[in-house]
């Protein structure tokens, strides 16, 4: 996604346009050398690319090569700019179909033996809980999910977490023990978590909201993705 301003795009004049050719033509040079790498051999790969901004177009792609999956890799945003802004995993997480994949740094072993997945056994969960399950066992990892308790309006005593996480677990039809962890902000709780159990990879659901209702109440999955030090698997419900 080479983000050109729309100004370069749209405009009659003949240096916007012989501008573009050049960036298309760099960035097609730039995709044919990170692609001639051995393990990609024999890997049946299609490289796509766009002018226009990450978030916007990402279905498109996804449902035009059919994709189950997301990956991308993030700097993530802090202070003013994630407020007014965000960073582009954020914005791809909150407007994708499919589950995203948000990986930080440079992962040359990268294998998952501890994936962690957190949420509020609710169950509008339950279909992202079965689809964590399943991408826990293709590659063979301890699955530990994590309810994170809060103070506040969300708070709940542990006979009522207990007995909302066992409604769950019968409707999943999954005999797991689920952590209670407590912490001020979910966020914090599953970061801290994760670390504890020394996770490889952390699963959460989002809502993707977006407008005003993202700015006022912003999204768990999305702040999750952005400041997880480890790679970040979302879900949207």
């Amino acid at each position: 996604m080479l983000e050109l301003n729309y100004a370069m795009i749209s405009s009659a004049e003949s240096f916007h346009p012989e501008q573009m050719v050049l960036l298309l033509k760099a960035a097609e040079k730039r995709l044919e050398d990170f692609l001639d790498k051995p393990y990609l051999k024999g890997v049946g790969i299609t490289p796509v690319i766009k002018h226009y901004k990450v978030f916007s177009e990402v279905n498109e792609v996804v449902e035009r090569h059919n994709a189950d999956l997301i990956v991308m890799g993030s700097h993530g945003s802090d202070g003013l700019r994630e407020l007014f802004f965000g960073s582009n995993a954020e914005k791809v997480v909150r407007n994708a179909e499919v589950p995203v994949l948000v990986v930080k740094k440079d992962r040359p072993d990268f294998q998952v033996d501890t994936f962690v997945f957190a949420c509020d056994f609710r169950e509008e969960s339950l279909e992202v809980f079965r689809e964590a399950q399943k991408i826990a066992g293709l590659f063979g990892a301890s699955f530990r999910p994590v309810y994170i308790n809060i103070p506040g309006d969300n708070f709940m005593s542990t006979r009522e977490i207990n007995e909302q996480i066992s409604r769950f677990l019968n409707k999943a039809k999954a005999g797991l023990e689920v952590d209670i962890f407590n912490d001020y902000s979910v966020e914090r709780g599953v970061l801290a978590y994760s670390e504890d159990v020394g996770a490889d990879l952390i699963g959460v659901p989002t809502h993707g909201r977006k407008g005003l209702t993202h700015f006022f109440m912003g999204s768990i999955g999305e702040d999750i993705a952005n400041h997880s030090s480890i790679p970040v698997l979302t879900f949207r419900m």
